[in-house]
């Protein structure tokens, strides 16, 4: 008989190896599930990315390009616009336009997006449609586009009537797309924090008929099988159990992959399409997956094949080494040096993400030393019964003991180094502005800002707002030795936009933070000295308490042959009025780049929101596949030692005597571990952040929440104690 034969007879006649293989398949379905649904997230943006290559400006030329191009953003109801502004260099029949884009506007036309059509149709005119300057001539197709929600436009123009910003491009989209970097990393951190816990998972389901299949794999050794013959019987028994669990993970990926375009990133959802995987990928991890489970279950039958009559018969385990306690530390120095390598090169991600790896596995290394350790202290210290067979257990088996806490605690070291990372990623948020919260401003040049304001006015008029556009320009000074930044604008028009608190005189006025002579200096390239400063003579310096240090310069005072550094048009606006000042201001820049507090902000904020986002789901589920292992395995140790609790039963051991031995050999090494793993993931968690910036990390007391957690889970889990007992109670030993 060969071993699929043997191992699918065992399979039908034994009801405890069928929960067994069932529950190692659906673990391995969940593994193999994961890593393609994770393993998709880089190919996805890279989907993204192709598409909307068209709105970005790539493919730069000095002359001889095909269209001038021009991009800017905007936001309507905290959603980003995105503008493309165009117009042909050569004839628009000879320029090849990207998918979703049946041809180019002509000047004064624009194609909308489908979710940007139908929202300018139900929004007033003034809060968006009047943005555009343009009118509606079609639709962007779905392969024009981010996302299915996004909101975009393509504006026809004539050269003339370009932005000031416009460039020369070769092609309307050129240029090669690259995933989202922010995405694929996380996407390979929860390959690893994901996958070990499933692992993990499969190795509890796996031990449910444990101590039965060694001691019948020692039998089949004492009456002359060799051991590459058991060895394939256990290969055998578990393979099937792996390889049905990867067709079945396999077959709901494409599920997985459903549920997950309905999770947002960078502004929106998701294409079906988007998670495509290439065939060779399917086929690696649909192989991968099966392997390493099936080389567990090998790896773990040294002691049946070497030894068969200490696995019949029972033996004594050895100590462990403390040599094992030196695991952890040399896997954060691996950890860190390779975090030193990805800062210098982005092509050491590979080995980052292995020694994380190795990082995470090193608990499983030490957690048992630490459970012998723990059931010394109990097998010293116990007052009762319960106690002693506790520490009993842990001090004689603490690799099978540590076993039901090893899903935990990775959930654990998960959330700490996250909840490590957030925090600190928040203080980074934040914005420079040289105006008000409530100011609106675009930025032009001295040529072209008279022109900008006035439409700007109009507009403003033409809505019924009482407010008024200005000119703000700016000039480099120096007063002493100190070089405050200037700002040319009416005294009026500054205690209204800029953050002064100032005392205007009836006279224009230069107004600074004090009275020292000022000089206009001229600022050249790096590779030429300072130019020449000329003294801003004969006018007054009003001293003034100015907290930001800065000085204003009334327009009438500014000498004709002082060039301004930067022109901005500001325009405040509050409450409703503020949609209409934008689109007064909007129409009136023809296309140019809108700048507020809500567009420096929105960025930041839709990134840490989906940071927020992809932490909980990843926390979720490694606490969820923490748990159920967690479970398995306190049951798979019951069963494990039915003969034994049944003599003890036998013996008059009260049931509740010996659950509450249970729950104290399955939570407390739990609880103990949980610490060591929370403070191991702050340290990663640290590590990650000093790969993206260089303050100093923010520590929140959220960070006791997934030690809390992770001892309630293995609470919880230690709670099938009890009712795994009386499954034992209630079968005769004879069964055994």
């Amino acid at each position: 008989m060969n071993p699929v034969q043997l191992a699918w007879r065992v399979l039908r006649v034994d009801r405890r190896t069928q929960v067994s293989t069932v529950l190692t398949a659906l673990g391995v379905a969940v593994a193999t599930g994961l890593v393609l649904l994770l393993t998709s997230l880089p190919y996805a943006t890279q989907a993204r990315a192709e598409r909307t290559l068209w709105q970005e400006a790539t493919g730069y030329t000095e002359s001889g390009g095909q269209v001038s191009f021009a991009s800017s953003e905007d936001q309507v109801d905290g959603q980003v616009i995105t503008r493309v502004d165009v117009a042909p260099l050569v004839d628009p029949a000879g320029i090849e336009l990207p998918a979703g884009i049946d041809r180019l506007p002509a000047p004064g036309e624009m194609l909308q997006s489908p979710e940007l059509a139908h929202l300018a149709s139900v929004k007033p005119a003034a809060e968006l449609a009047d943005r555009f300057g343009a009118r509606p001539a079609g639709l962007l197709g779905e392969d024009a586009l981010m996302y299915p929600e996004q909101l975009v436009l393509l504006v026809g123009h004539t050269q003339e009537t370009m932005p000031t910003s416009a460039v020369e491009l070769t092609a309307l989209a050129s240029g090669e797309a690259r995933p989202d970097g922010l995405l694929t990393l996380l996407a390979g951190v929860g390959v690893v924090v994901l996958l070990v816990p499933s692992l993990v998972l499969v190795a509890s389901a796996s031990r449910l008929t444990a101590a039965r299949r060694e001691r019948r794999l020692a039998a089949l050794r004492l009456a002359g099988a060799t051991p590459a013959q058991v060895t394939a019987m256990v290969g055998a028994e578990t393979g099937l159990a792996a390889v049905v669990g990867a067709v079945l993970g396999v077959a709901m990926s494409p599920v997985l992959h459903s549920l997950a375009t309905w999770v947002p990133w960078g502004g929106g959802t998701w294409f079906a399409q988007d998670f495509i995987l290439p065939w060779p990928i399917i086929v690696l991890v649909a192989v991968a997956v099966p392997v390493l489970v099936v080389g567990a279950a090998v790896a773990g039958l040294r002691r049946v094949v070497n030894t068969p009559l200490m696995a019949t018969g029972g033996h004594t385990s050895k100590p462990l080494s403390k040599g094992r306690l030196l695991i952890v530390p040399v896997a954060v120095l691996l950890f860190f040096a390779s975090l030193s390598m990805a800062k210098e090169s982005s092509s050491a991600l590979l080995p980052l993400l292995a020694s994380l790896g190795f990082l995470m596995w090193s608990p499983t290394v030490v957690g048992p030393w630490v459970t012998s350790a723990l059931g010394g202290v109990f097998t010293k210290v116990w007052r009762k019964p319960s106690a002693l067979l506790a520490g009993r257990r842990l001090r004689d088996d603490p690799k099978a003991a540590y076993r039901a806490s090893a899903g935990v605690v990775l959930a654990v070291f998960a959330g700490s180094m996250a909840l490590t990372l957030m925090p600190s990623l928040e203080s980074e948020a934040g914005y420079y502005s040289p105006y008000r919260d409530s100011v609106l401003y675009v930025g032009t040049d001295a040529e072209h800002a008279p022109a900008v304001v006035e439409k700007a006015d109009e507009g403003l008029e033409r809505y019924g707002l009482a407010v008024r556009a200005a000119q703000v320009g700016q000039v480099q000074l120096k007063q002493g030795e100190n070089y405050p930044q200037g700002y040319v604008v009416s005294c009026a028009d500054a205690r209204v936009l800029l953050p002064v608190s100032v005392d205007c005189r009836s006279e224009p006025a230069v107004y600074a933070p004090s009275g020292a002579a000022l000089e206009f200096v001229s600022w050249s390239t790096e590779s030429t000295p300072q130019g020449p400063a000329e003294e801003l003579k004969p006018f007054e310096v009003t001293p003034v308490a100015a907290a930001t240090g800065i000085v204003l310069i009334d327009p009438a005072l500014m000498p004709a042959d002082i060039e301004l550094s930067n022109v901005d048009v500001a325009v405040p606006g509050n409450g409703h009025a503020r949609e209409s000042a934008r689109t007064a201001l909007l129409a009136a820049a023809g296309g140019a780049q809108v700048i507020s507090k809500e567009m420096k902000l929105g960025e930041q904020n839709a990134e840490l929101a989906d940071l927020r986002r992809v932490t909980v789901i990843g926390l979720v589920t490694a606490s969820v596949l923490g748990g159920l292992s967690a479970a398995i395995a306190t049951a798979g140790s019951v069963m494990d030692r039915r003969r034994t609790f049944g003599a003890l039963m036998a013996a008059g051991t009260p049931v509740h005597t010996l659950a509450r031995a249970l729950r104290a050999e399955a939570a407390l090494p739990a609880l103990v571990a949980t610490v060591g793993a929370g403070a191991l993931g702050t340290v990663v968690g640290v590590g990650l952040f000093g790969l993206v910036s260089e303050s100093i990390p923010v520590f929140s007391p959220w960070l006791a929440a997934p030690i809390v957690l992770g001892a309630l889970v293995a609470l919880l889990a230690a709670s099938v104690c009890s009712p795994a007992l009386k499954r034992v109670r209630a079968e005769p030993l004879a069964d055994e």
